[in-house]
């Protein structure tokens, strides 16, 4: 969902902050309820993405399948890293993605969330909850 985000702003990328799109998009897991709980809309990490990377030009077609930036790669890795730690081989939620944007305090996403009120401390209470076994997604 993040990559139809991007492709919805024209981006050239998906970044940290498509991902973060992505997931008040899907709306019904517990990182986008999380979210929209502390405040957060799309339209709001919409208006922030745009103020942080800029418009792209009118008439720019991205492209199908916009690739991954190096942050969102790296927000990926940490999702991934974080579920295996748990000791599950369980599938990797959206609280795992979300936190793995917060991870990448150079993306865009990260600094939307800062923007928008996220915190150490929300962040914290996310991760203590996701790395126990068995964590599910409801």
């Amino acid at each position: 969902m993040g990559e139809l985000e991007a492709r919805k702003l024209k981006f050239s990328n998906t970044g940290t902050e498509a991902i973060l799109m992505g997931i008040l998009v899907e709306g019904t897991n517990r990182a986008s309820k999380l979210l929209r709980a502390n405040g957060f809309t799309l339209t709001k990490v919409r208006e922030e993405a745009i103020k942080l990377i800029g418009k792209p030009d009118y008439f720019y077609f991205s492209p199908e399948h916009p690739p991954l930036t190096e942050s969102a790669q790296k927000a990926l890795d940490w999702a991934v890293d974080e579920k295996l730690k748990a000791g599950d081989d369980g599938e990797i939620t959206t609280s795992h993605l979300l936190l793995g944007v917060w991870s990448q305090k150079e993306g865009a996403g990260y600094k939307i969330m800062a923007m928008l009120g996220f915190d150490d401390e929300k962040a914290q209470q996310l991760h203590s909850l996701v790395s126990k076994p068995g964590f599910v997604e409801d």
